[in-house]
């Protein structure tokens, strides 16, 4: 599957660090919300692909390649 690359290394630092604070919150509360959330951080830092930024045109990797 070839998924087009638009999360740039400084918004997938961010999506990491959020995703485990969002994990973090969910096992402490016990709440499944915030882990689900935190997974679909984890996901999309992970493959570097942000669904939700292709139909808005958003590409943070061209801020990588100054």
């Amino acid at each position: 599957m070839n998924l087009v690359k638009n999360v740039g290394q400084t918004d997938r630092n961010i999506r990491y660090a959020a995703a485990g604070v969002l994990v973090l919150f969910a096992i402490i509360t016990g709440s499944w919300l915030p882990a689900l959330l935190g997974l679909i951080l984890l996901g999309t830092a992970y493959f570097g692909t942000c669904a939700a930024y292709m139909p808005l045109g958003i590409d943070t990797t061209k801020n990588d390649k100054e």
